[in-house]
Parts: structure tokens; C-alpha cells; sequence
């Protein structure tokens, strides 16, 4: 009997290890499914977020095949998939049906075109304790196709409900000391058993099911047949001792269809009864009857009258085949891949993420164990991504030129792949090859695009695999969309590159220093997956004991917009040390002249320490906080003023605030405060709280971190982030 890798067999789910962090899995499972028996949920699954905070994992999941499990298996945050919204913005996401999903996420529409309801929501503890941190985790409940558009309040509650208790289960776990990591594979629960019946009841259920006309089976959620009868199996046409434990597209060649599979994975996730023919080699039409549960799914078998209408007959049965040493995936499930990369990868932005997609779908799809994608780059083979194999591994062949002719190499001066079923014949094939990887069998895929070789990919098997003519077609397609992402990707990479490398050469590379001055400057891009920004911070020493100091943010995230930065920058340089209301009607006269069709916000404060003042102004920017000595930190409401570049006559207003010593001023700009789906005062008040629970001394470096990392360690931000905290210092030793 043949499986796919990778699928879960029927046998017992994986437990979690044991230990602390085995006691914290089995206590969110028992949770999870509690929470799907309390909303009426057919399907659940439990994301935990990695220690970045930008890519979600499974972490278990109850009700779903291992085979649907694993391509969402991981989930990058800036992805449009329903759990990652959640998680990110901190929202509740209802589809209520098949048109629903396809509107809101064509992504999820295309690779499950199947009728369901869906809710994902992030973990949010109850209550919520004060100043408590996100748990960046989130959960997906799934219905069954035949619930309503909508929840009822009973079902509502239930998920608000789960969510807090998960949550909570959560945090207990992490001020323990032993916070829950996601396993390297999501751990697949299962509901508890019925009863086991009695002899007698067991002996009746048989008599009554043999009774019945036609055959009848029994499919678990994966698709493996655990129950068949002797009639079911002769009319499928094969002993009951092949088909028990088997998949029956696999078993049954003839049932090697994507149609038939199809209708499996609808019943498997709509929950939804199924009926279609097929076709044996020898016999009459069959028909099939599924019948859903949260348990599996039972199958009805019948022929097909022969006096009624009969299907179209399809093709005839193809000479049988030599079995491979490893399964190759069904036509279905190749088809199910296929799609499920091709809509993964028109959301791939960077190289990296391409590589992401790659590795998440085919390596556990394909039955692969590694993976390594190699571009050429100025005639050497260079690694940009791999999964599998050890990063010691792929320095040894990093920078491999060209011209060595290499089953690597192979692809890029010809354009065909290679296939090698076994050690002996990559061997026959490269007599000088030393095999260090441990593997035993291979694909190296040429990466074409636009018609031109621009990498390799390869795959690689544990054991020997025979590729058969229809595997290798569905591999050489894969790796055609592969290369078309990954060129675009590599050129945006290029391109942000540049722009990221004009706007740092543009900042500051150093602030000058001032006595009794205390500052820090911290500048970070935007999150993966966006351009660069215009958020700038200078700091200008007019003498001794003043200074100028300006904040900003130009409109866009483009190269445009960092070159304009640089410009502004230039204006209040040219008219520093003059009064802030006349600095800023100077640059923003400039920058009307320029007509750059954007429009910047900027704040800008003229620092006396000598007379211990200081005064600001602002052009539509944020409000400063400002703290003194003794006292909590409060925003500075200054009189408001156009952004730059809209009016040349617009009119600015300046106000002085004491500076004395002990006084903390900090400019900033809003990425460092924005939290999706809150006000932006809220954001405002929560580091203006940060800063006045730290001591009046604390450093400002390390104060300006804190701050720059909480900002990091949110939700995913689509802005740049400027931070510049000034202090003047006591008399005496300071920092």
C-alpha cells in the first residue's frame, strides 16, 4: 500500500513532547477543542506568531485533513488571508459563504472553491490585564456550508469566549518562564471518540450495514478508506485487504482524477453531502454518495441503471505502470499545489518570500525532504533560499561558477532538467560528484523566465524516487512559476535597495554634540513588504547652547519621496537659528516652488539652554511630548499649521515652553504611535505613559529603544518610523 509523504494516515496524532512545553500544547488542545464543540465549529486551528511577530504558524488543528493543514501551515502577517487581518489589526473576520470569500480573499476563493463559513480572530485575554502585550496569536473557527450567513450571538460569545481562555493559557505559560512555541508541525487533534458498541451491537450494525444494496465504505478526514465492504470493494473492482488503509486515488488508478478528488475535498471541508459517477475499467457506472461528519465521511456505492442515461465515457484505461519506489502526488493534488502557489506567489514581494511560498508548499506536497533555489549572478551560482538542508551545506556550494559543468549548472546552459531517480545515477550521469547531502534522489529544475535561464531548483528525496512522466511535467511547471516570482521579486529587492540606500545616506549619519545635551535618534523603515519612506530628524548646533531640531514626514513611500526629504532637509538647514514660524514658511515656499506634487508634515523647535527655553512650531505633524523635571510626560499642543507644500502663503505660529534642566523633549513621527483600528491619541498617550513610568535620569538611548522596540513588537506597521529624544542634563555626571 502506497501513501503520500507527509499526509497523516489515520494513525494517532502527534502528541505534544513532554515537559513544560508539552503541558502548555496539551492544555491549548484541550482548548481548542472545548472552543470548536462550544461554537458549533466543524474545523479549528490555532496560530502562534514566531519571535518576530511577522509570520504566523499552526500550530494545531482539529477537524482538518493534514493535507489541507499543511499549505496554510504558515502564514506571513502581511498576507490577505483572513487570520493574519485579524492578528494584525486586531479585528474580528466573518465570511459567511463561498461568494463572500471569493470577494474579500480571492486567494483563499481559488484554492478552496468549496461552500463554508469562517471566522478568525486574534487571542485577546479576559479580562485584559493592564499594559499587557499582544499575544500576536489567533484563531480560525470553520463552519459547515450549510450555516447561516451570519452568527448567532450564542455562537459569538463562544468565540470571544475561546479566544480569552486560549489566550489566557497563553500568558500563564509565559509568566511562568515557559511561554508556547509552535511546534515544528502543527499537532492534528482529534475529537473523542463514540462509545465502542458492544459485540452484540457491533455484530448488529454489520448485519444491517451487508443488508443494504450496493457497497458502502468508510473515508477518514484524510481520505484513507478504514471500513469496506466485500460489495464495495467488488464493485470498485479490488480485494478488500488493497483498498483498507489505502487512498483510494491511489489504490484505484482509475480514480486518479482531479473530479473525483475534487468532490472529496468539498464533502471533507463543506461538511456537505456529495454525489457524482465514475467510471471502472470493467463494469458499469458507478455512483457515489457521500455523507460527511466531524468524524469522516461515510460512502454510498451503486451502479448505475443501465436503461438510464449515462455519463459521456472517458478515456481508456493507459497500460499499467512500473510503481515508483515513492509515490508521486495525484493528478488532484498536483493541481491543488499548483494553484495554491501560483495565488501564494502574486503576493510575493521579496526574494525571500518566494522562497517562503516555495519551500512551505512543495516540500511537504511534494513528498520532497530539501529544497534550494540558485540564481546565477555575475557567472557564479549563488543560494538565495533553501529548506531542508544545513546552512554549512549550502556555503560549500555558494559561488559555484558557471562554467563547471554541475547538474546544478546543467539547467542554465540548456534549459532541461534533470531527474535522478538514485545515487547511481546522478553518479553515471557526474562521475566527478561527491553526494554530501544525504539524500537519494533529485530534480534540478531550470528557472526560466521571460525565456531566459536565471537559476536552478532543486529538490531532493531521502529515499529513491522514481519520477514518472506526468511528475516530472507538474515539477518543470512549478519551477516556471517559481522563476517568474522570483525575477520580479529580485528586481524589486533592486529597486528598494536603492531607495533605502538613498534615504539613509540622506539622514544624519551623526548628530553633533552639546553640552549638557542629552540626545538619541533612532530611525526604522517600515515593515516588510513596503517601500521606503520619507520620515527624516536633524539636529542642527547653532552654538554652544542652542540648537535647532526638526522632525518630519514626507508623503509616499517611494523614491520620490526620499529625495523630497532630502530637500526639506536642506531648507531648514539654510534657515536654522531663525524663528521656528519663519523656518517653516522659508521651506514651505521652497517646496511650492518645487511643485512636487507632495505635501510634507514637519515639527521644529529652536532649543536655548543658555536662557532655558524653547520654541516650536508645526506644519501638520504630530504633537511633541514633553516632559519636566518631576512631572509626567503630556503632549504639546502647538497651534496648528498647513502641511508644506500646499500654500505659499501659509502663515505659521510659534510658542515657547520652559526648558529647564531635567526637561525631556521628544519628537517623533507617526509611525511610533499608530496602532490599526485605535485613535491616534490613544497611541500618542500610551508612550507618553511609557516614557513618564521611566526614571527621570534613565538613559536616553536606552529610553528612545524601548520605545522604537515596543513599536516594533506590535502589530506589523505600513509606516517608517523617526524618534529624536533630547534631555537637558542636570549639572554634574550624566549619560
Amino acid at each position: 500500500m502506497r501513501h503520500l509523504p507527509g499526509r497523516d494516515q489515520g494513525a494517532e496524532p502527534p502528541e505534544p513532547a513532554e515537559g513544560v512545553q508539552g503541558a502548555g500544547q496539551r492544555a491549548l488542545g484541550e482548548a481548542l477543542v472545548g472552543a470548536c464543540a462550544a461554537a458549533g465549529a466543524s474545523i479549528g486551528m490555532l496560530y502562534l506568531p514566531d519571535p518576530t511577530r511577522r509570520v504566523l504558524h499552526l500550530a494545531m488543528t482539529i477537524g482538518l485533513a493534514r493535507e489541507f493543514a499543511l499549505p496554510w501551515s504558515r502564514v506571513v502577517m502581511e498576507d490577505s488571508i483572513p487570520v493574519a487581518d485579524a492578528v494584525r489589526d486586531g479585528l474580528f473576520v466573518w465570511l459567511g459563504g463561498q461568494e463572500e470569500t471569493a470577494r474579500r480573499y480571492p486567494r483563499l476563493g481559488l484554492v478552496l472553491p468549496y461552500d463554508f463559513a469562517l471566522a478568525a480572530a486574534p487571542l485577546v485575554p479576559d479580562p485584559v490585564p493592564e499594559a499587557a502585550e499582544p499575544t500576536g496569536a489567533g484563531l480560525v473557527l470553520l463552519w459547515p456550508g450549510s450555516h447561516a450567513p451570519h452568527l448567532t450571538d450564542r455562537e459569538r460569545e463562544a468565540v470571544d469566549a475561546a479566544c480569552g481562555s486560549l489566550a489566557n493559557h497563553l500568558l500563564r505559560a509565559a509568566a511562568a518562564g515557559h511561554p508556547v512555541h509552535p511546534p515544528a508541525q502543527p499537532v492534528m487533534l482529534r475529537r473523542p471518540p463514540p462509545p465502542t458498541p458492544g459485540p452484540a451491537e457491533a455484530a448488529a450494525a454489520m448485519a444491517f450495514i451487508r443488508r443494504l444494496p450496493g457497497g458502502n465504505c468508510a473515508l477518514d478526514l484524510n481520505g484513507t478508506i478504514t471500513f469496506i465492504t466485500k460489495d464495495a470493494a467488488e464493485l470498485l473492482g479490488a480485494p478488500v485487504s488493497r483498498l483498507r488503509g489505502a487512498l483510494p486515488w491511489e489504490a484505484l488508478p482509475w480514480m486518479d482524477t482531479p473530479v473525483i478528488e475534487d468532490h472529496y475535498r468539498a464533502a471533507a471541508i463543506s461538511r456537505l453531502p456529495r454525489s457524482f459517477t465514475a467510471a471502472p475499467p470493467i463494469g458499469s457506472y458507478l455512483r457515489f454518495d457521500l455523507y460527511p461528519d466531524d468524524t469522516g465521511i461515510s460512502v454510498r456505492i451503486t451502479p448505475v441503471p443501465t436503461d438510464g442515461p449515462l455519463p459521456p465515457p472517458g478515456p481508456p484505461p493507459g497500460p499499467p505502470t512500473a510503481v515508483p519506489a515513492e509515490p508521486s502526488p495525484s493528478r488532484a493534488t498536483a493541481l491543488y499545489q499548483l494553484m495554491h502557489l501560483a495565488a501564494a506567489l502574486t503576493e510575493a514581494v521579496h526574494a525571500r518570500d518566494v522562497v517562503d511560498h516555495a519551500a512551505d508548499l512543495l516540500v511537504p506536497a511534494l513528498g520532497a525532504q530539501a529544497l534550494a533555489l540558485l540564481v546565477a549572478e555575475e557567472q557564479r551560482l549563488r543560494i538565495v533560499g533553501f529548506r531542508g538542508y544545513t546552512a554549512e551545506l549550502m556555503a560549500r556550494y555558494d559561488g559555484i561558477p558557471l562554467g563547471v559543468h554541475t547538474a546544478s549548472t546543467h539547467g542554465l546552459h540548456t534549459g532541461e532538467p534533470l531527474f535522478f531517480a538514485d545515487a547511481g545515477e546522478l553518479a553515471a550521469a557526474f562521475p566527478a560528484v561527491v553526494i554530501g547531502d544525504g539524500m537519494a534522489a533529485w530534480a534540478f529544475l531550470p528557472l526560466i523566465a521571460s525565456g531566459r535561464p536565471i537559476g536552478t531548483l532543486i529538490l531532493a528525496y531521502a529515499r529513491p524516487h522514481a519520477f514518472v512522466p506526468g511528475e516530472r511535467a507538474i515539477l518543470t511547471s512549478l519551477a516556471g512559476l517559481i522563476a517568474q516570482a522570483l525575477d520580479r521579486a529580485r528586481l524589486y529587492d533592486t529597486t528598494h535597495q536603492l531607495a533605502h540606500s538613498l534615504q539613509t545616506g540622506l539622514l544624519p549619519r551623526a548628530l553633533p554634540d552639546v553640552p549638557r545635551l542629552d540626545v538619541a535618534a533612532r530611525y526604522l523603515p517600515a515593515a516588510h513588504g513596503f517601500d521606503i519612506g520619507g520620515d527624516f530628524y536633524d539636529l542642527i548646533r547653532i552654538d554652544d547652547t542652542t540648537v535647532a531640531v526638526a522632525v518630519g514626514d514626507v508623503q509616499g513611500h517611494n523614491v520620490n519621496a526620499a529625495a523630497l526629504m532630502g530637500q526639506v532637509r536642506t531648507a531648514v538647514h539654510a534657515s536654522a537659528g531663525e524663528h521656528p514660524a519663519e523656518v517653516l514658511a522659508r521651506t514651505n515656499r521652497l517646496l511650492t516652488d518645487l511643485e512636487p506634487g507632495l505635501f510634507t508634515s514637519c515639527v521644529y523647535a529652536h532649543i536655548d539652554l543658555s536662557a532655558r527655553t524653547a520654541h516650536l512650531a508645526t506644519a501638520g505633524h504630530p504633537p511633541p511630548l514633553l516632559r519636566h523635571a518631576g512631572g509626567p510626560a503630556k503632549m504639546l499642543h502647538l497651534p496648528p499649521g498647513l502641511l508644506l507644500g500646499i500654500d505659499p502663503d501659509a502663515a505659521y505660529t510659534a510658542v515657547e515652553v520652559p526648558f529647564e534642566p531635567g526637561t525631556l523633549l521628544a519628537l517623533y513621527t507617526d509611525g511610533l504611535v499608530e496602532v490599526p483600528g485605535e485613535d491616534l491619541e490613544n497611541g500618542i498617550a500610551a508612550v507618553a505613559d511609557r516614557i513618564s513610568a521611566t526614571h527621570e535620569r534613565h538613559p536616553v538611548g536606552t529610553l528612545a529603544d524601548d520605545l522604537m522596540g515596543r513599536a516594533r513588537g506590535g502589530a506589523p506597521r505600513t509606516d517608517d518610523i523617526a524618534l529624536l529624544l533630547l534631555r537637558f542634563a542636570h549639572e554634574g555626571p550624566h549619560t
